[in-house]
């Protein structure tokens, strides 16, 4: 009798963690990290601006690397739910003037 139920207590505990759906039913809430970037603002930005003015439309940026002084970086990673994560960089570059040079950005925001 003893053994009857503990195989199926040990097939109910692998049947149940057998299942892929199980991490569908918990609710996962959408994480936005770094900066979050819209592309209408990312449109606004023009060669020739000042850092304050790219730093008024776009906020701070979440890296400005010490060793590359005339760059900053905008990074935006939202996950939404069970999904991956979708990763988008923004660079902006300036010139010695400090007036924006170039604007480079990985691939579109949809």
């Amino acid at each position: 009798m003893k053994v009857k139920s503990l195989v199926a207590v040990l097939l109910l505990a692998l049947g149940v963690t057998a299942c892929s759906t199980v991490k569908k039913v918990v609710y996962r809430i959408d994480v936005p990290q770094g900066n979050y970037l819209e592309q209408d603002k990312i449109d606004q930005v023009k060669i020739g601006m000042t850092p304050e003015q790219v730093a008024y439309l776009l906020g701070t940026p979440v890296l400005k690397d010490p060793f590359e002084t005339h760059r900053w970086d905008y990074v935006f990673i939202k996950r939404e739910g069970h999904q991956e994560p979708i990763q988008h960089t923004l660079f902006i570059y300036f010139n010695p003037q400090g007036l924006v040079s170039d604007i480079k950005l990985d691939k579109p925001i949809g």
